[in-house]
């Protein structure tokens, strides 16, 4: 069974195919491919959503301590009997929280053109107090499906420690035109196709054979958004950074490098 309601930290790096390659390589004793997909690989394909004036872009994008995001996603090939997964993705100080549930895809879309007629427990769906939550989140902000994200994923777990998980994510694309999920990966690029967006998931720290690797690739840490960054390429420019920016709410910034404490440039991604 999927796990539905979980919480981690993520370290999010920009790393070339080269250096992917070569962390893939050095990494490989103590990983092992994840069990979905083809030898871990896999597409993803997200549905953002956002309200009219761009509460959840500027929660983001000014890095406010506490901020959260709304999406419906799905794996690989899907159509409207797939299952998809539908997810309040929530983050403060740096730990990321996830509540999810499973629901066929019709179902889904079901529920978003509803507008509330349909009481919630008619639905089916794999959690009922996370449909009730995010039922809650979407209308209190008045959110709307906004555009779709997808890219190539290849996901490993550590072989002892299962709790450790890196994924690589490859040709990332957005659209606005065509908000079905189950069309599939494709859009225009929001990256370099030549980069790689990394991120290390644990519990609490990362070990320090990975630190080392990733140091010795010159693995530069990166705050990486893809919401943020498909939504400036779509509206054809970066947004103005007003709406919610009060500075005892923002986070402090990322700090690059694993040990020398060395600032690096803010990434959006």
């Amino acid at each position: 069974m999927a796990i539905e309601i979980f919480c981690r930290k993520e370290q999010k790096y920009l790393i070339t195919r080269r250096q992917y390659e070569q962390l893939v390589e050095q990494i490989g004793p103590r990983m092992r491919n994840d069990k979905n997909g083809k030898a871990g690989k896999y597409s993803v394909t997200s549905l953002y959503f956002d309200s009219p004036d761009k509460t959840i872009y500027y929660e983001t994008k000014n890095k406010l301590k506490y901020r959260q995001k709304l999406r419906l996603r799905v794996y690989d090939d899907a159509d409207m009997d797939s299952t998809a997964f539908f997810e309040v993705k929530q983050k403060h100080k740096k730990v990321v929280n996830k509540r999810r549930m499973l629901l066929p895809l019709k179902e889904a879309y079901r529920y978003l053109a509803d507008e509330g007629r349909t009481d919630l427990s008619d639905y089916d769906t794999s959690n009922r107090q996370v449909m009730k939550e995010i039922d809650y989140f979407r209308h209190y902000y008045n959110l709307k499906p906004e555009m779709v994200v997808s890219y190539s994923r290849h996901a490993l777990h550590g072989v002892t420690d299962p709790e450790l998980r890196i994924t690589f994510d490859f040709d990332l694309r957005c659209r606005k035109d065509d908000l079905h999920i189950e069309h599939g990966p494709y859009g225009e690029h929001f990256i370099d196709p030549d980069l790689v967006v990394l991120e290390v998931k644990v519990d609490h720290a990362v070990p320090l054979w990975l630190a080392r690797i990733l140091q010795t690739l010159n693995c530069e840490q990166r705050s990486a958004s893809k919401f943020c960054t498909s939504t400036e390429l779509l509206s054809g420019d970066v947004l103005p950074q007003t709406g919610c920016s009060e500075p005892k709410q923002l986070e402090e910034p990322i700090i690059g490098g694993m040990e020398d404490g060395s600032d690096h440039e803010l990434v959006y991604i």
